[in-house]
């Protein structure tokens, strides 16, 4: 092994690499673009807790420790994976003596705060209602099934996105280009970044972890090829651009349309294996059962919306088992496209002129004036006489069929 490796300390590229300055931060437009009120409300002055809600690598840490340097205040860590209520309460001993002794204040961040009990989050509560304390929890799952409704009040929920490909692309290029500065060069092919890509499904870290390992595995051979990633991945690179990204979805849609389960599942695990946003995914199976099956089976849509919320809640590997459960239920489902023909049909008789008001008889008739104008004069409630017929179309347009 060369000693000009060896000699060097050994700090992750992914830490190495972290963002110096809020302006390095990517991905998080809404949140660091001076003059966004988000941004005017965080770097007001006036520091207030706040948790922090997006997928893993997506900037949340960074972020806290950026502001804190911003703040000019005491910073201090805890994992709700290895930290308890012994470790709060030294932390905010230590936060009273700094804030009698200095006035400083002590920002903590709590990462992966959803991992703590309801009595360790109850804990918190106290402290941060006087300001002793203020928090930066971080979460990969929805705060709002896993922080107790008294901490979320008393907190400001910012929600961080996954980073796009553009986004990743630029970290990989960074992280190998760090690399070769620092330890020299490799050739690399160029179908590389593309798998990274789709392999860290807009992970900044597990990218770069990526970059490392497979830099340092062909230092020797001072070429790295993509079959060598593949290894280290422990997984074949699936060609998926932004073209194969709206193939695949469309192909899951008219499987399930034409009621073939076995092609669902197969396009659905494609989708999958290829790093596709497994909310996307729950968002087409929403999508199609509206479009393709509506009234014949409304359960469709309620099958489908429990699979997105399941996937916010479990998230991955996990949430594949309730979009596959989705998508065979709707490809075994009877199918009517009525709901999205009747909509369009009437949305295009208003889009060429025919644009009426309702008919008098089904205007507003309960304000002051109303029966002067003669709104609501001549409507039969229907609940007690629900034979009578009515017209409920304006007259220009009576007869006329949108459903059936």
């Amino acid at each position: 092994m060369n000693t000009h490796i060896t000699s060097k300390k050994q700090v992750p590229l992914a830490e190495t690499l972290r963002p110096k300055t809020l302006e390095e931060l990517l991905g998080q437009t809404e949140i660091i673009e001076k003059g966004s009120p988000l941004y005017n409300l965080i770097f007001s002055g006036h520091l207030f807790s706040m948790i922090l809600w997006g997928p893993p690598g997506c900037g949340k840490t960074t972020f806290a420790r950026l502001l804190s340097k911003h703040l000019d205040c005491v910073f201090t860590e805890l994992s709700a994976v290895n930290s308890g209520i012994k470790d709060l309460r030294s932390v905010i001993a230590a936060a009273e003596i700094e804030l009698e002794t200095t006035g400083k204040k002590t920002l903590v961040f709590i990462d992966e705060i959803h991992r703590y009990s309801k009595s360790q989050q109850d804990a918190i509560l106290p402290y941060v209602e006087k300001g002793t304390i203020f928090i930066i929890g971080a979460t990969t799952e929805n705060p709002s099934f896993q922080v107790i409704p008294a901490l979320l009040s008393r907190t400001q929920t910012i929600v961080f996105n996954r980073l796009n490909d553009e986004n990743i692309l630029s970290i990989v290029r960074k992280g190998y280009t760090y690399l070769i500065n620092t330890y020299g060069k490799i050739e690399l092919d160029p179908k590389i970044g593309e798998f990274i890509l789709r392999y860290s499904s807009g992970d900044a870290r597990s990218a770069l972890n990526l970059v490392e390992y497979s830099y340092f595995a062909s230092y020797n051979e001072k070429k790295l090829t993509l079959e060598a990633v593949e290894k280290l991945a422990q997984q074949k690179a699936v060609k998926y651009g932004v073209q194969e990204h709206y193939d695949l979805a469309s192909a899951l849609q008219k499987s399930i349309r034409g009621s073939d389960p076995d092609a669902s599942v197969y396009w659905l695990a494609k989708m999958i294996a290829s790093g596709e946003d497994p909310r996307f995914i729950a968002r087409r199976l929403i999508i199609t059962a509206s479009e393709d099956i509506g009234n014949a089976d409304p359960e469709a849509l309620n099958v489908a919306l429990n699979a997105y919320r399941a996937v916010e809640l479990t998230g991955f590997p996990e949430g594949r088992i309730p979009l596959s459960m989705a998508a065979i239920y709707l490809a075994r489902a009877p199918k009517s496209n009525e709901t999205i023909k009747a909509i369009d049909k009437a949305l295009e008789d208003i889009n060429n002129g025919n644009d009426f008001s309702p008919p008098a008889h089904l205007k507003d008739s309960h304000y002051k004036d109303a029966q002067k104008y003669g709104h609501g004069k001549g409507y039969v409630y229907s609940h007690n006489d629900p034979e009578v017929k009515q017209n409920f179309l304006p007259k220009e347009l009576l007869g006329k069929k949108y459903c059936g």
